[in-house]
């Protein structure tokens, strides 16, 4: 009879020990960091959005002010620049590579702001209707980035600070050692003066805390 209690024994505590553990916050960071990887593929979808939408804005431009070749020429060599720079999930925890897609981000934001800005200049231009369906469209598209971005920052933010409190620390120290803190966007001078033609359209600045989030690293994977 002894035996047959030490074996149910046994068994409820090796069912018990998943849970156990699981309550301790084993698999927390982890599932922060999956969620800071969706949070960045929702920022990714809304930049290749805004992308998709410039080609037929150039074109629309260019057959009303054909003589504002240099911005056209600037806008589309940005657009370019920003494509090529190839990004997934990983991204989030490269610092340098973040840096060079939020950089041509960045870029691409500024020169299509002084593209959108000259249409003052052109009446006609003004009120095709092509033209205010684009504008509508990108308008409503620098809004869900500002959004995802925010989004974002504040799921890295999350994710950061459960790598360097306890008890995050300890399973950071432990079983998840090769985890790295993720990077935030943060706000560029251009980005915190959007063009007024997007209106309430601002880049996304890290929350006011992210910054405490970042201290210490851990080591790469």
């Amino acid at each position: 009879m002894a035996n047959l209690k030490n074996r149910f024994a046994r068994v409820a505590l090796i069912l018990l020990a998943p849970l156990i553990v699981a309550g301790c916050g084993i698999n927390t960071i982890p599932t922060k960091e999956e969620k800071a990887k969706a949070q960045w593929a929702e920022v990714q979808n809304q930049y290749q959005r805004r992308s998709d939408l410039i080609p037929n804005l150039v074109n629309t431009v260019k057959g009303y002010a054909a003589q504002e070749q240099r911005v056209l020429v600037e806008v589309t060599e940005a657009r370019a620049s920003a494509t090529q720079v190839k990004v997934d999930a990983s991204t989030i925890t490269d610092p340098a590579k973040f840096k060079e897609f939020q950089d041509a981000q960045d870029r691409l934001s500024g020169v299509l702001g002084r593209l959108m800005a000259i249409s003052e200049n052109y009446p006609d231009l003004k009120s095709n209707q092509n033209f205010l369906a684009l504008q509508s469209q990108l308008e409503g598209t620098e809004n869900r980035i500002e959004i995802s971005r925010r989004d974002y920052n504040a799921a890295v933010q999350d994710y950061n600070t459960e790598l360097v409190t306890i008890p995050g620390s300890i399973w950071a120290a432990t079983f998840y050692k090769s985890y790295k803190q993720a990077t935030p966007f943060a706000a560029s001078a251009a980005a915190q003066s959007a063009p007024s033609v997007f209106p309430g359209a601002q880049s996304a600045a890290p929350p006011p805390s992210s910054a405490a989030a970042q201290p210490g690293t851990q080591p790469g994977r």
